[in-house]
């Protein structure tokens, strides 16, 4: 008769990867999130500063820019391609991470904040953990698709760690490099690390953002089915309209201005000057301003989501480093926020649809954005984040503002 000990060692020879990786994914998780962690508390600096001198540190974007791109150009290498390159390597383009993008990328986005380039922070929090991830998963390679596996892992992490969204990482990370499929092989270690780095990250002080809606007693009967379908169209075009902007600007100035000194110099010039003109800096960095005024029923023009479209996407055309989610979330917020009177759905209540629906038609995702309203404003507006985000992704039509991304069939 076999033992007991001979069982269980079947067993867990069976699931052997499932326990291996499940653990893995609990060290990748603390690990990122002491680099968001110190990354998160750098930016926060860097804010902290900006804010205390005014739209005066606006008057140095342009040596900023210059600053910028000698560090990469000096040592950046591959590293310059950022979250391109974490797609570059799923897809077998490329080979390696440098583990200088950590640092390099970090840096970049201090110093755009610093001196108020329009510009967000998810990029490097997935780069980090993404970078992380890949030196670790090199020492496993002996599992199958392992190296897409750490990096769906990694980038879960990091978007955990900082945003401490642990749902909604998981989520991102699953379905952002392929559009439309779930890599279910790295769930595991993706459920791991997520909630570990969410976990740790909170017990150095960083939490998710969470905002108090207005109670909405709605009921789904057609009054409320229509405004919310139109609201996802018009929410799906703004996100689409972004990621395509973003894709066709880069491209164009680079078409002209081909030196990257020249570029970031000149363009942190025009950058400088429409920043300061337009309210004295109100779009500059992160957006987090124009979101608080959403759901606080702060001051916010109708025109705020515009300029913070335009903005983001001249300031990361001519070479500021940062990410798109935040500014996403900047420009969907405002934007229901002006669109609330319209369709009589409260303003807060629309400027959160807003912000869910923009950040998922941007990057392409699906269930992402649903999860990210839910976790950020309540679980009791799943239908109405439900049917935004599902109409939104539809009208969208596969554009994201990560070129590499690939589209199912």
């Amino acid at each position: 008769m076999e033992s007991v000990w001979g069982k269980l060692k079947k067993i867990l020879q069976n699931y052997e990867e499932l326990v291996v990786l499940s653990l893995l994914g609990i060290g990748i998780g603390l690990l990122v999130s002491v680099f968001e962690v110190l990354f998160g508390y750098g930016l926060k600096a860097m804010i902290d500063i900006h804010e205390s001198f005014g739209s005066k540190l606006l008057l140095g974007l342009p040596l900023a820019g210059l600053l910028i791109v000698y560090l990469f150009q000096k040592w950046g290498k591959n590293a310059i391609k950022g979250m391109n390159l974490v797609f570059e390597v799923s897809q077998g383009i490329s080979r390696h991470i440098p583990k200088r993008l950590i640092s390099l990328m970090a840096a970049g986005t201090w110093i755009s904040n610093l001196f108020g380039a329009s510009v967000g922070r998810e990029g490097v929090a997935m780069q980090i953990g993404a970078t992380v991830s890949h030196v670790i998963g090199e020492r496993f390679k002996k599992y199958e698709n392992a190296k897409t596996i750490f990096l769906v892992c990694g980038m879960a992490a990091g978007f955990s760690g900082l945003f401490g969204t642990p749902f909604t990482a998981i989520f991102f990370a699953m379905e952002v490099l392929v559009a439309g499929v779930l890599k279910f092989r790295a769930m595991a270690p993706t459920l791991t690390a997520s909630f570990s780095a969410a976990w740790l990250s909170s017990q150095f002080g960083l939490y998710k953002s969470s905002y108090d809606l207005v109670v909405y007693a709605y009921k789904l009967d057609w009054k409320v089915m229509i405004p919310l379908v139109v609201l996802g169209i018009v929410f799906g075009i703004v996100g689409g309209a972004f990621a395509w902007g973003l894709g066709k600007t880069k491209a164009r100035i680079a078409a002209w201005i081909p030196d990257p000194y020249t570029r970031v110099f000149l363009g942190a010039i025009v950058a400088a000057a429409l920043l300061f003109v337009l309210h004295n800096g109100r779009y500059s960095m992160l957006g987090e301003n124009l979101i608080a005024a959403s759901f606080q029923y702060g001051t916010v023009y109708w025109y705020d989501w515009i300029c913070k479209f335009a903005m983001t996407i001249l300031c990361l055309s001519v070479g500021f480093m940062g990410g798109e989610v935040t500014p996403l979330f900047a420009i969907g917020a405002t934007l229901g926020f002006c669109l609330s009177g319209v369709f009589g759905i409260p303003p807060t209540m629309c400027a959160a649809l807003g912000y869910a629906a923009v950040f998922g038609a941007g990057t392409n995702t699906y269930l992402a954005p649903i999860m990210i309203g839910m976790e950020v404003f309540g679980f009791q507006y799943f239908p109405l984040f439900f049917i935004v985000c599902s109409v939104a992704y539809l009208v969208n039509r596969n554009k994201s503002i990560y070129a590499l991304q690939q589209r199912e069939g």
